[in-house]
């Protein structure tokens, strides 16, 4: 990767709702602990990423993706000092479970079991679904979507446990989000909540560490920042959503927005104006495109999909019950 400049768009498709978009080139940044209310599927093109997740550092490498389930804690940084450039799709759970339910045998709600997955494959049909959302290629951007969300989950699914509250520790934890919900904009000290709650500050601290992966206060932050998203998808102004939410002002929501969602709240809200405003007309390229893409997805090619779709990335071998439209596993 050429140079040291980061770049990055964040948007949606109108023709593929429930699924925010991301590609980028990251050198410097660096993502705080945090959780996506939709499922995490980046393909990493070029460099490393790094990011803990469930109390290790995960290493994403080209070739590679970085899968990361809803409500999961997690992080995001250079692996390399050229950092890394990657594409992503977010698909809501209800999406996901949709998919899981016509094409895989998984029961229960579906996650991801590992977070790193090596599929050349995969990532570049990733790759072919952000390309297709700029195109304004609907049929392709959808089928894309679900061959890569079928492949992962046939590769790397599993139900995602279930949480049951058990211990004092995780009611004590439970009791004290419920606070800090209600109270998202005039949040307690921790003394202060934990005399509320019957028990002692660092208890409190621990509890819920243990139950939710993070610190009442870096759970606050992300909190505010999913709810600060929302109020900019309904059109608030970004100084407006800031106090809103509890932060000082527009510059304190700037701050932590973009360590969190990667890019400023500004540009975000642009790129959700623009869906809202102008809904971009189906566009069906010329000259066999879309064809020549879904025949390599499905391996119609003779070689069972082995050949990759044509993204710049090397591929793995991919079989025919990758694809939605063969037999089940």
């Amino acid at each position: 990767m050429a140079g040291s400049r980061e770049v990055a768009r964040h948007w949606r498709y109108a023709e593929l709702p429930g699924v925010d978009l991301l590609r980028a080139r990251y050198v410097r940044k660096n993502f705080v602990r945090h959780t996506h209310e939709h499922f995490v599927i980046a393909g990493i093109a070029e460099g490393v990423e790094v990011f803990q997740h469930r109390g290790g550092d995960q290493y994403a490498g080209a070739g590679t993706l970085a899968l990361v389930n809803p409500d999961t804690p997690h992080t995001g940084r250079a692996g390399v000092p050229e950092g890394w450039r990657y594409g992503a799709v977010y698909p809501s759970p209800e999406l996901v479970a949709g998919i899981a339910a016509e094409t895989t045998t998984l029961r229960g709600a579906p996650g991801f079991v590992s977070p790193v997955l090596d599929d050349p494959y995969a990532v570049a049909l990733v790759h072919q679904v952000l390309r297709a959302a700029d195109e304004g290629n609907a049929l392709a951007a959808d089928t894309l979507l679900r061959v890569a969300v079928t492949r992962l989950l046939r590769l790397n699914g599993g139900a995602l446990p279930t949480r049951q509250v058990r211990t004092a520790g995780d009611r004590i934890a439970a009791r004290a989000r419920a606070v800090l919900e209600e109270r998202l904009v005039d949040p307690p000290t921790l003394e202060r909540l934990a005399g509320d709650l019957g028990t002692s500050p660092f208890a409190l601290l621990r509890a819920f560490r243990d139950a939710y992966g993070m610190p009442p206060h870096t759970w606050l932050t992300d909190a505010r920042v999913r709810l600060a998203r929302r109020l900019l998808d309904a059109g608030t102004a970004p100084a407006e959503a800031a106090v809103a939410v509890g932060f000082t002002d527009q510059p304190h929501l700037n701050r932590h927005f973009a360590r969190i969602v990667g890019v400023p709240p500004g540009a975000y809200q642009r790129e959700r104006k623009n869906v809202q405003d102008v809904r971009r007309r189906l566009h069906v390229p010329s000259g066999g495109w879309q064809n020549r893409q879904l025949s390599q997805t499905y391996g119609t090619t003779g070689e069972e999909g082995r050949t990759p779709p044509s993204s710049g990335t090397p591929s793995a071998s991919g079989s025919p019950s990758d694809s939605p439209g063969s037999p089940s596993e």
